[in-house]
């Protein structure tokens, strides 16, 4: 028994063989950086904001594609590629702009469709309305960061925008043949699990087409690093987590596509929790907990 609906399943239904995502970074900013909103972003996100950081690096959209398409050829033998805009706001640009460059993207053949990892409060209906366009042809997926359905969490992460926020930026894509995946967060500050079980329930009836998963975790020259420093903060231990999330799936649509059980920080820039490299680990005791407690995605849907 298949326990969740993971990202390959969803893909292999659709296409019938693999389809692997490669991470594009387009160079842009974000709202809670630039000033528009804030300067110092949300209180996880560092410089890189998630991402390679390819761009600054001189690398244009189609030499980080081809390199990209190349490398998980040789390594996974697929043959399907959908393009991940992930580093900070990709919606977030002059419409001319931000058409060029997801034109660029989709012109390879191999290229199925796109992820567009944004904000709630930065799309409109002309940007819909382009990215609509392209679903005659593409699988066009946006990936909102939602991270918590409680204001008052928003707040203390500084994320500049409410859920009322993500509410209307659903309502308006869903009148569109675009893909809807949310962003949460498990292990904010100040919230408990039953906290985060309530995300799960307000998302649950949405219907919303897919969802990934994170752990909050402490990376090197983000805020969050001074709250965990002066001792304001505690990481979940694996324990926590894996318990939270089993519970997060059992309150979720059976048809939601789960894209994402844990998260995937840069060696390079975590402070902790130190398990949070044990991602092959964290996702074999999700596994197991699923079976162990007879837990599968959809058990507790209302």
């Amino acid at each position: 028994m298949n326990r969740y609906r993971d990202l390959n399943t969803y893909f292999r239904g659709l296409y019938g063989e693999r389809v692997h995502k490669i991470a594009l970074d387009a160079g842009l900013t974000c709202p809670n950086r630039d000033g528009t909103i804030g300067r110092g972003g949300c209180i996880y996100c560092n410089s890189n904001g998630s991402g390679s950081g390819s761009f600054a690096k001189g690398l244009s959209i189609d030499t980080q594609l081809k390199i990209g398409m190349q490398a998980v050829a040789k390594r996974f033998k697929v043959k399907k590629f959908m393009v991940y805009f992930q580093s900070f706001t990709n919606t977030y640009g002059p419409l001319p702009m931000l058409k060029k460059l997801y034109e660029t993207a989709l012109a390879p053949q191999e290229v199925i469709g796109l992820a567009i990892g944004t904000r709630p409060d930065c799309i409109n209906a002309p940007l819909l309305d382009l990215l609509d366009h392209y679903t005659d042809q593409n699988l066009i997926w946006l990936e909102y960061g939602l991270q918590s359905v409680h204001d008052r969490t928003l707040q203390i992460i500084q994320r500049g925008h409410s859920f009322i926020d993500f509410q209307k930026a659903v309502y308006l894509t869903q009148k569109r043949n675009i893909r809807i995946c949310a962003h949460v967060i498990i292990g904010l500050p100040g919230e408990t699990q039953e906290d985060m079980l309530a995300t799960a329930r307000i998302i649950a009836q949405m219907g919303l087409d897919g969802v990934k998963i994170h752990l909050l975790y402490v990376a090197a020259g983000t805020m969050l690093e001074n709250l965990w420093q002066r001792g304001d903060f505690r990481c979940l231990d694996q324990s926590e987590y894996v318990e939270t999330v089993c519970r997060f799936l059992e309150l979720l649509p059976p048809e939601m596509v789960i894209q994402r059980l844990t998260s995937d920080p840069h060696p390079r820039e975590l402070l902790a929790p130190a398990w949070a490299l044990q991602k092959n680990m964290t996702l074999n005791l999700i596994r197991e907990a699923l079976v162990d407690h007879d837990i599968w995605q959809g058990k507790k849907f209302l």
